[in-house]
């Protein structure tokens, strides 16, 4: 059996050094740490950092609680609010938010200050979602399906800006572009699906097209490997969705001559190589 893993699979930049920063105050000792949500959609990053005595805080109403400490932000960022919220409650804060989606937060303040109407094509419930939203002073629409697309229906006069999730597929983000320019508005498209990220789908789908099954690994939670799984699905009908080694049934891949294996952007080496020594020593 012959097995390939993706290069591009595991920690992409914005969250290799967002998961840094939270180790790196880990280790200095100044307790209490907490990051504002898991720092990334793996849970077996954020168990260990839980064992560091790093605390995930789950919304603002825990946030509002705390007297002291640091609030590290998560690499999906947050809106201008939070920041606000932070300093009102004399809390330090350590900003691990990814450049790439610091940029769509400046490009959406720019737009609407210009008065155009935000469009984010992403999921309105992900996290980098609801940060971006929170930098617009103008009216937000978030679109994540080609219905929601089709039922798009904006006033006339208003000018449009079009933003993505950074971790978006871009071939469905293309799809949905078009069919809202078909609407003869007054629109502006800025492409910021994060270019990581398009080489991480371009590529697990090529892999997936010449493999017997495919494994793909991450967080159950995690936006971008689910959208993975999406893509590799339509090329590979054996394919895979696990977290770690122990989610595999090694024996689905007895009779399979070529796997491939890829993995999200929140999901550690150290997990991808021991899915693909478990593989090889089957």
């Amino acid at each position: 059996m012959k097995v390939c893993t993706a290069k591009s699979a595991g920690f992409c930049f914005g969250v290799e050094r967002a998961v840094s920063k939270v180790y790196e105050q880990a280790e200095k000792g100044r307790k209490p740490i907490y990051t504002y949500g898991p720092i990334i959609h793996n849970e077996e990053v954020v168990k260990d950092l839980e064992e560091k005595g790093v605390r995930v805080l789950k919304d603002e109403e825990e946030l509002r609680s705390l007297r002291e400490g640091t609030v590290i932000i998560r690499s999906h960022g947050v809106g201008r609010h939070i920041y606000q919220l932070i300093e009102a409650q004399g809390l330090s804060c350590v900003d691990a938010t990814c450049p790439y989606v610091r940029k769509i937060h400046r490009i959406v303040e720019e737009e609407s200050a210009k008065g155009r109407h935000i469009i984010i094509i992403g999921s309105a419930r992900h996290p980098e979602v609801e940060g971006i939203m929170g930098y617009s002073s103008t009216p937000v629409t978030v679109i994540a399906s080609t219905q929601e697309a089709e039922q798009f229906q904006g006033e006339r006069n208003a000018c449009f800006s079009v933003v993505s999730q950074t971790t978006f597929n871009y071939n469905k983000f293309q799809e949905l572009v078009e069919i809202i320019l078909k609407k003869g508005y007054d629109i502006v498209v800025l492409n910021t699906i994060c270019n990581a990220t398009e080489e991480r789908q371009a590529e697990a789908r090529e892999i997936a097209a010449r493999s017997d099954a495919m494994i793909v690994i991450g967080g159950r939670h995690s936006s971008n490997t689910q959208k993975l799984f999406e893509i590799c699905k339509k090329e590979c009908n054996n394919t895979y969705y696990i977290q770690t080694l122990v989610d595999l049934d090694i024996s689905q891949l007895q009779s399979t001559d070529y796997v491939g294996i890829t993995a999200g952007a929140s999901t550690p080496k150290k997990i991808i190589e021991e899915v693909r020594k478990g593989i090889c020593q089957k």
